[in-house]
């Protein structure tokens, strides 16, 4: 006679877990319930302080807002015409070397009527011209060898512009050189160098920077620039310079 076992004793898994997940998420509600509990008794302790912060975070926005919209704007459009007839002599100083000092020196000073850039510094210090104009008159300055004078002017001149701001500590290299200073040219030259990446300035400071760097002895240092000159930059006119100076930076 076959026997069977009988069914129906043994409870499913799942009817044991029931109650335990039951019992868990109880426990996660009453947790978050305790915590959110405990951040509003804080925020009710410290609402002032809250209030305080949030109120100095919107001053200090409203204020930079004010400053930008009512005094910068201003002032950069005011000093930006003003120095529209020293931009105009500096330009056309560079462009006409036979009249470049007397240009230069209205540019510089002024014309009697229109400002020149050293006024525009005086008066607009905080304007985007004025720092225009600092670097105007660095390379002016250059131009006319007060060396001294033109390395304070674009030591000044702050930009983000990577063409001038290379032109800038490329100019200041330059009256470095000019003043016998050599290991500070070749610091300023690697400077302008690194700037920026761009087919304009780069080999033109690589190659200034390598020969300085053999004048000094800094053979490695100008093995390297001409290097990434070579590399970087075959088809810019200095690289036709390459060859020879690194024969020299390697004997």
């Amino acid at each position: 006679m076959a026997t069977y076992k009988k069914r129906g004793g043994k409870i499913k898994s799942g009817q044991q877990q029931a109650p335990e997940q039951d019992s868990v998420t109880a426990e996660v509600f009453t947790s978050l319930d305790s915590s959110a509990g405990r951040a509003e008794a804080w925020v009710a302790r410290n609402q002032n302080y809250i209030l305080v912060i949030i109120g100095s975070i919107v001053v200090v926005v409203l204020g930079y807002l004010a400053y930008t919209n009512f005094v910068l704007k201003p002032l950069n459009d005011e000093s930006t015409n003003a120095m529209a007839q020293a931009q105009a002599y500096f330009k056309e100083g560079m462009e006409d070397p036979t009249l470049q000092d007397s240009l230069f020196t209205l540019a510089l000073e002024g014309d009697g009527v229109a400002p020149g850039f050293v006024e525009i510094i005086e008066n607009y210090g905080s304007s985007d011209a004025s720092q225009l104009a600092r670097y105007n008159t660095g390379m002016i300055s250059l131009q006319q060898g007060n060396y001294d004078q033109a390395i304070s002017y674009l030591d000044d001149f702050s930009t983000s512009d990577p063409i001038l701001g290379a032109l800038a500590l490329g100019g200041i290299g330059d009256a470095f050189a000019e003043l016998n200073q050599m290991e500070d040219a070749l610091d300023y030259y690697q400077k302008a160098a690194s700037f920026s990446e761009n087919d304009l300035t780069t080999p033109r400071f690589l190659l200034k920077g390598a020969q300085v760097a053999l004048a000094v002895g800094e053979n490695n240092k100008a093995a390297n620039m001409l290097g990434k000159l070579k590399a970087d930059y075959a088809s810019a006119p200095e690289a036709a310079k390459v060859a020879v100076l690194l024969a020299q930076a390697q004997n």
